[in-house]
C-alpha cells in the first residue's frame, strides 16, 4: 500500500517501547541478525540544528539511540530525516523524564502521532517503568509529497533496549524474538518555524522488511 494511501486508511501507534504503542510496555523481544552499516553514534543533535529553536532532548548516559544511513547528501530529505529521529527521540527522552506532557512530544509531533505518543508515554509510566540500552534505527528512506509533506519509512532493532523497574532500578533482559524489529511508515509536515513535524504513523512489529 502506498504511503499516503496507508496513511489515510489506518491510523496506528507506535509499538516499540522506545517510540509510542498500543502494546502495554512489556520486556523488549531480541533477536539476532539484520544488517548493520554505517552507523551514527547518537541522535540527530537537537542544539545543533539549524532554524527554530529546538528543545534539548539529550539522553541520560545509559540510554542511546543510533541512526544509522541516516543521511542521503540530498539537504532536503537529509532534514527530514533528521526530524523523523528527533521526533523518536523526544519520545524516548519523555519516558526517561517519565512526562507524557514532555515539550519536546508536541514539538516534533502532531495529530494522531502526537497523541499517539503521550499515550505510550503514559502508559510507561502508570507502569512504573522505563528503559535503559541502545535502539538502532536503519534502513530510512524519504518520499516527497510537494514541498512541505513528506513520507519516511524505516526500521528500528530493540534487541540491545531492555526496560527498567523506576523504583527497584531492576533491568528486564529477555532472549531476542523476531519482535524486536519494528517497521515504521511515517507522515511528516513542515510547520512555519522549518521543523519537519511527524504527524501519522503505522507500524508493524516483527516485519520481514526490517528482519531480512
Amino acid at each position: 500500500m502506498p504511503v499516503a494511501t496507508a496513511f489515510a486508511a489506518t491510523t496506528a501507534l507506535l509499538l516499540t517501547a522506545c517510540g509510542g504503542g498500543g502494546d502495554a510496555p512489556k520486556a523488549n523481544d531480541k533477536i539476532k541478525g539484520a544488517d548493520r552499516g554505517a552507523s551514527s553514534p547518537a541522535s540527530p543533535s537537537a542544539s545543533t540544528a539549524p532554524g527554530a529553536d529546538r528543545p534539548d532532548i539529550t539522553l541520560p548516559g545509559d540510554v542511546h539511540d543510533k541512526f544509522e544511513g541516516w543521511t542521503t547528501g540530498d539537504a532536503t530529505k537529509d532534514a527530514i530525516l533528521a526530524d523523523a529521529g528527533r521526533a523518536q527521540t523526544a519520545t524516548n527522552y519523555a519516558i526517561i523524564k517519565g512526562n507524557p506532557d514532555e515539550p519536546a512530544l508536541a514539538f516534533y509531533r502532531q495529530g494522531d502521532a502526537l497523541v499517539g505518543g503521550a499515550q505510550w508515554v503514559k502508559s510507561f509510566v502508570d507502569a512504573g517503568i522505563t528503559y535503559t540500552g541502545t535502539v538502532r534505527y536503519f534502513r530510512p528512506s524519504v518520499t516527497l509529497y510537494g514541498t512541505t509533506s513528506a513520507g519516511v519509512t524505516f526500521c528500528t532493532d530493540e534487541s540491545k533496549a531492555f526496560n527498567k523497574n523506576v523504583k527497584t532500578k531492576k533491568i528486564d533482559k529477555t532472549p531476542a524474538t523476531k519482535n524486536s524489529y519494528v517497521y515504521y511508515n511515517t507522515h511528516l509536515k513542515k510547520a512555519g518555524n522549518g521543523v519537519w513535524q511527524t504527524t501519522q504513523l503505522v507500524s508493524e512489529r516483527g516485519s520481514g522488511k526490517c528482519t531480512r
